[in-house]
Protein backbone atom coordinates (compact mmCIF):
# COMPACT_ATOMS: atom_id res chain seq x y z
CA UNK A 1 0.00 0.00 0.00
CA UNK A 2 1.13 3.24 -0.86
CA UNK A 3 0.18 6.64 0.38
CA UNK A 4 1.30 10.08 -1.52
CA UNK A 5 0.61 13.38 0.23
CA UNK A 6 1.99 16.75 -1.35
CA UNK A 7 5.09 15.72 -2.52
CA UNK A 8 8.32 18.34 -3.24
CA UNK A 9 11.48 18.22 -5.17
CA UNK A 10 13.96 20.82 -3.12
CA UNK A 11 17.35 20.53 -4.85
CA UNK A 12 17.96 17.39 -5.55
CA UNK A 13 17.05 16.11 -1.49
CA UNK A 14 17.48 13.56 -0.07
CA UNK A 15 18.28 12.01 -3.53
CA UNK A 16 18.25 8.16 -4.72
CA UNK A 17 20.21 5.40 -3.09
CA UNK A 18 19.48 3.42 -6.35
CA UNK A 19 22.09 5.86 -8.37
CA UNK A 20 24.50 5.84 -5.09
CA UNK A 21 28.08 4.31 -5.25
CA UNK A 22 29.14 3.00 -3.58
CA UNK A 23 26.05 1.70 -2.04
CA UNK A 24 25.79 2.23 1.19
CA UNK A 25 25.41 -0.77 3.33
CA UNK A 26 21.94 -1.33 5.15
CA UNK A 27 21.96 -4.97 5.77
CA UNK A 28 21.03 -6.34 9.38
CA UNK A 29 24.87 -7.99 10.90
CA UNK A 30 22.67 -10.45 12.82
CA UNK A 31 19.30 -13.01 13.22
CA UNK A 32 16.76 -11.29 15.01
CA UNK A 33 15.49 -12.06 18.27
CA UNK A 34 12.11 -10.84 18.52
CA UNK A 35 13.05 -7.91 20.27
CA UNK A 36 9.97 -6.22 18.21
CA UNK A 37 7.82 -8.83 17.87
CA UNK A 38 4.08 -7.40 17.75
CA UNK A 39 5.07 -3.74 17.52
CA UNK A 40 4.48 -1.26 14.51
CA UNK A 41 7.37 1.67 14.11
CA UNK A 42 7.11 4.68 11.95
CA UNK A 43 10.34 5.59 9.94
CA UNK A 44 10.36 8.43 8.89
CA UNK A 45 13.33 9.04 5.84
CA UNK A 46 12.92 5.44 5.60
CA UNK A 47 13.33 5.47 2.26
CA UNK A 48 17.40 5.38 2.27
CA UNK A 49 20.62 5.55 4.30
CA UNK A 50 19.55 5.22 7.87
CA UNK A 51 16.20 4.79 7.97
CA UNK A 52 16.32 2.08 5.86
CA UNK A 53 19.09 0.24 7.90
CA UNK A 54 16.58 1.08 10.86
CA UNK A 55 13.51 -0.05 8.66
CA UNK A 56 15.46 -3.74 8.04
CA UNK A 57 16.58 -4.08 11.56
CA UNK A 58 12.99 -3.30 12.92
CA UNK A 59 11.79 -5.52 10.34
CA UNK A 60 14.27 -8.48 11.17
CA UNK A 61 13.50 -8.09 14.98
CA UNK A 62 9.52 -8.48 14.10
CA UNK A 63 8.23 -4.88 13.84
CA UNK A 64 6.17 -3.40 11.38
CA UNK A 65 7.09 -0.41 9.36
CA UNK A 66 5.41 2.48 8.00
CA UNK A 67 8.11 4.28 5.78
CA UNK A 68 7.58 7.77 5.72
CA UNK A 69 9.56 9.54 3.06
CA UNK A 70 9.92 12.88 0.92
CA UNK A 71 9.28 11.57 -2.64
CA UNK A 72 11.46 8.88 -3.42
CA UNK A 73 9.82 6.31 -4.73
CA UNK A 74 11.87 3.96 -6.03
CA UNK A 75 13.79 3.73 -3.06
CA UNK A 76 10.84 3.45 -0.93
CA UNK A 77 9.58 0.51 -2.42
CA UNK A 78 13.01 -0.62 -2.44
CA UNK A 79 12.49 -0.55 2.10
CA UNK A 80 9.42 -2.11 1.73
CA UNK A 81 10.52 -5.23 -0.68
CA UNK A 82 13.40 -5.68 2.48
CA UNK A 83 10.44 -5.17 5.27
CA UNK A 84 8.45 -7.62 3.91
CA UNK A 85 11.69 -10.22 3.14
CA UNK A 86 12.40 -9.75 6.90
CA UNK A 87 8.62 -11.05 7.31
CA UNK A 88 7.56 -7.81 8.42
CA UNK A 89 4.86 -5.55 6.81
CA UNK A 90 5.05 -2.61 5.00
CA UNK A 91 3.11 0.67 4.43
CA UNK A 92 4.85 3.26 2.61
CA UNK A 93 3.96 7.34 2.22
CA UNK A 94 4.99 9.92 0.91
CA UNK A 95 4.96 13.63 1.61
CA UNK A 96 6.59 16.86 3.37
CA UNK A 97 6.13 16.25 6.95
CA UNK A 98 7.11 19.68 7.76
CA UNK A 99 3.34 20.50 6.95
CA UNK A 100 1.32 19.53 9.91
CA UNK A 101 -1.41 18.31 7.94
CA UNK A 102 0.58 15.68 6.63
CA UNK A 103 1.61 14.28 9.56
CA UNK A 104 -2.38 13.94 10.53
CA UNK A 105 -2.81 12.22 7.84
CA UNK A 106 0.66 9.93 7.70
CA UNK A 107 -0.51 9.06 11.25
CA UNK A 108 -4.08 8.25 10.29
CA UNK A 109 -2.88 5.79 7.48
CA UNK A 110 -0.71 4.12 9.96
CA UNK A 111 -3.31 3.00 12.50
CA UNK A 112 -5.94 2.31 9.30
CA UNK A 113 -3.14 -0.13 8.49
CA UNK A 114 -1.93 -1.89 11.63
CA UNK A 115 -3.97 -0.22 14.16
CA UNK A 116 -1.47 1.21 16.49
CA UNK A 117 2.06 3.04 16.90
CA UNK A 118 4.76 1.80 19.33
CA UNK A 119 7.52 3.27 18.14
CA UNK A 120 8.16 6.76 16.30
CA UNK A 121 12.00 7.04 14.61
CA UNK A 122 12.39 10.83 13.69
CA UNK A 123 14.80 10.63 11.43
CA UNK A 124 14.24 12.64 8.25
CA UNK A 125 16.52 15.34 7.64
CA UNK A 126 18.18 17.77 4.82
CA UNK A 127 21.48 19.71 4.90
CA UNK A 128 22.86 22.43 2.63
CA UNK A 129 26.45 23.24 2.59
CA UNK A 130 27.09 27.19 2.92
CA UNK A 131 30.88 28.52 2.99
CA UNK A 132 29.29 32.11 4.28
CA UNK A 133 26.37 32.97 6.46
CA UNK A 134 24.74 35.32 3.90
CA UNK A 135 24.77 32.96 1.81
CA UNK A 136 21.77 30.92 3.34
CA UNK A 137 18.57 32.34 1.99
CA UNK A 138 15.23 32.91 3.92
CA UNK A 139 13.96 30.25 1.90
CA UNK A 140 16.62 27.61 2.73
CA UNK A 141 16.52 28.04 6.30
CA UNK A 142 12.88 27.77 6.69
CA UNK A 143 13.18 24.99 4.62
CA UNK A 144 15.60 23.38 7.07
CA UNK A 145 14.68 24.03 9.86
CA UNK A 146 10.82 22.78 8.43
CA UNK A 147 12.02 19.35 7.43
CA UNK A 148 14.30 19.19 10.43
CA UNK A 149 12.79 20.05 13.47
CA UNK A 150 8.90 21.14 12.64
CA UNK A 151 8.42 17.27 11.28
CA UNK A 152 9.30 16.45 14.71
CA UNK A 153 7.30 18.59 16.67
CA UNK A 154 4.24 17.50 13.88
CA UNK A 155 4.74 14.06 14.17
CA UNK A 156 5.24 13.93 17.55
CA UNK A 157 2.03 15.68 18.12
CA UNK A 158 -0.15 13.44 15.69
CA UNK A 159 1.15 9.73 17.23
CA UNK A 160 1.30 10.97 21.20
CA UNK A 161 -2.44 10.03 21.39
CA UNK A 162 -1.32 6.39 20.15
CA UNK A 163 1.15 6.25 22.21
CA UNK A 164 0.82 4.04 25.46
CA UNK A 165 3.13 2.84 28.93
CA UNK A 166 6.79 1.74 26.72
CA UNK A 167 6.66 3.12 23.71
CA UNK A 168 9.44 5.20 22.53
CA UNK A 169 10.71 7.77 20.91
CA UNK A 170 13.61 8.10 19.05
CA UNK A 171 15.24 11.68 17.07
CA UNK A 172 18.13 11.96 15.06
CA UNK A 173 20.23 14.55 15.52
CA UNK A 174 23.95 14.48 14.43
CA UNK A 175 27.45 15.20 15.69
CA UNK A 176 27.61 18.55 13.93
CA UNK A 177 25.18 19.73 17.40
CA UNK A 178 28.22 19.06 19.47
CA UNK A 179 31.50 19.84 17.51
CA UNK A 180 29.93 22.43 15.47
CA UNK A 181 30.41 22.63 11.47
CA UNK A 182 31.58 25.77 9.93
CA UNK A 183 29.88 24.81 6.34
CA UNK A 184 26.30 23.74 8.03
CA UNK A 185 25.18 26.46 10.09
CA UNK A 186 21.42 26.18 9.73
CA UNK A 187 21.72 22.14 9.79
CA UNK A 188 23.83 22.08 12.99
CA UNK A 189 21.25 24.93 14.58
CA UNK A 190 18.51 22.06 13.98
CA UNK A 191 20.37 19.50 15.27
CA UNK A 192 20.85 21.47 18.82
CA UNK A 193 17.30 22.16 18.54
CA UNK A 194 16.44 18.55 17.88
CA UNK A 195 18.85 17.46 21.06
CA UNK A 196 16.99 20.51 23.44
CA UNK A 197 13.70 18.60 22.05
CA UNK A 198 14.23 15.56 23.12
CA UNK A 199 15.78 16.35 26.25
CA UNK A 200 12.46 18.33 27.20
CA UNK A 201 10.19 16.06 25.58
CA UNK A 202 11.30 13.37 27.89
CA UNK A 203 11.07 14.96 30.82
CA UNK A 204 7.45 15.79 29.67
CA UNK A 205 6.23 12.23 28.95
CA UNK A 206 7.96 9.91 31.67
CA UNK A 207 5.40 10.25 33.69
CA UNK A 208 3.37 8.62 30.90
CA UNK A 209 5.98 5.71 30.31
CA UNK A 210 7.08 6.77 26.93
CA UNK A 211 10.50 6.83 26.62
CA UNK A 212 12.09 9.77 24.58
CA UNK A 213 16.32 9.52 23.26
CA UNK A 214 18.12 10.64 20.54
CA UNK A 215 21.02 9.13 18.06
CA UNK A 216 23.87 11.45 16.99
CA UNK A 217 25.79 9.79 13.87
CA UNK A 218 28.78 11.06 12.83
CA UNK A 219 29.36 11.11 9.11
CA UNK A 220 27.24 8.23 7.71
CA UNK A 221 27.88 7.03 3.77
CA UNK A 222 24.33 8.05 2.71
CA UNK A 223 22.36 10.02 -0.28
CA UNK A 224 22.22 13.10 1.40
CA UNK A 225 26.04 13.97 0.93
CA UNK A 226 26.65 13.63 -2.82
CA UNK A 227 23.34 15.01 -3.57
CA UNK A 228 23.75 18.23 -1.62
CA UNK A 229 25.10 17.66 2.31
CA UNK A 230 28.09 17.95 1.21
CA UNK A 231 30.73 20.12 -2.15
CA UNK A 232 31.38 16.98 -4.86
CA UNK A 233 35.13 17.74 -3.89
CA UNK A 234 34.48 16.76 -0.64
CA UNK A 235 32.64 13.92 -1.11
CA UNK A 236 35.63 11.58 -2.08
CA UNK A 237 37.22 11.68 1.42
CA UNK A 238 33.86 11.98 3.11
CA UNK A 239 34.74 10.71 6.51
CA UNK A 240 38.18 10.23 6.59
CA UNK A 241 38.79 12.77 9.44
CA UNK A 242 37.15 10.70 11.95
CA UNK A 243 39.30 8.95 13.97
CA UNK A 244 38.35 5.50 12.50
CA UNK A 245 39.63 7.07 9.45
CA UNK A 246 36.23 6.30 7.17
CA UNK A 247 33.06 7.29 7.28
CA UNK A 248 30.30 4.86 8.70
CA UNK A 249 27.65 2.65 7.30
CA UNK A 250 23.92 2.99 7.85
CA UNK A 251 23.71 -0.37 9.54
CA UNK A 252 26.36 0.78 11.88
CA UNK A 253 23.66 3.08 13.11
CA UNK A 254 21.09 1.08 12.89
CA UNK A 255 21.72 -0.95 16.18
CA UNK A 256 21.55 2.44 18.33
CA UNK A 257 18.31 3.34 16.92
CA UNK A 258 16.84 -0.86 17.90
CA UNK A 259 18.36 -0.21 21.23
CA UNK A 260 16.70 2.37 22.49
CA UNK A 261 13.68 1.67 20.87
CA UNK A 262 13.09 -1.69 22.73
CA UNK A 263 13.08 -3.13 26.29
CA UNK A 264 16.92 -2.86 26.34
CA UNK A 265 16.94 0.58 27.34
CA UNK A 266 14.10 0.33 29.59
CA UNK A 267 15.97 2.58 31.87
CA UNK A 268 16.99 5.49 29.53
CA UNK A 269 15.11 8.38 28.58
CA UNK A 270 16.75 12.26 27.85
CA UNK A 271 19.86 10.43 26.35
CA UNK A 272 22.14 10.56 23.19
CA UNK A 273 23.99 8.05 21.60
CA UNK A 274 26.93 8.28 19.33
CA UNK A 275 28.04 6.14 16.76
CA UNK A 276 30.50 8.68 14.99
CA UNK A 277 33.73 6.63 14.22
CA UNK A 278 35.45 7.27 17.36
CA UNK A 279 34.81 11.54 17.94
CA UNK A 280 34.60 12.21 21.56
CA UNK A 281 31.73 15.42 22.40
CA UNK A 282 30.65 16.21 25.70
CA UNK A 283 27.37 14.57 26.20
Amino acid sequence: MNQTIGMVHEDGLPGHESTLEPKPDWQPRYPGSGRLKGKVAVVTGADSGIGRAVAALFAREGADVVIAYLCEHDDAEETARIVREEGGRALTFAGDLGEEATSRKLVEAAVAKFGRIDILVNNAGEQHPDEDIRQITEKQLRRTFQTNIFSMFFLTQAVLPHLKEGSAIINCTSVTMYKGSKQLLDYSSTKGAITAFTRSLSENLIEKGIRVNAVAPGPIWTPLNPSGGAPPEKVEHFGEDTPMGRPGQPNEVAPSFLFLACEDASYMSGQVLHPNGGIVVGS
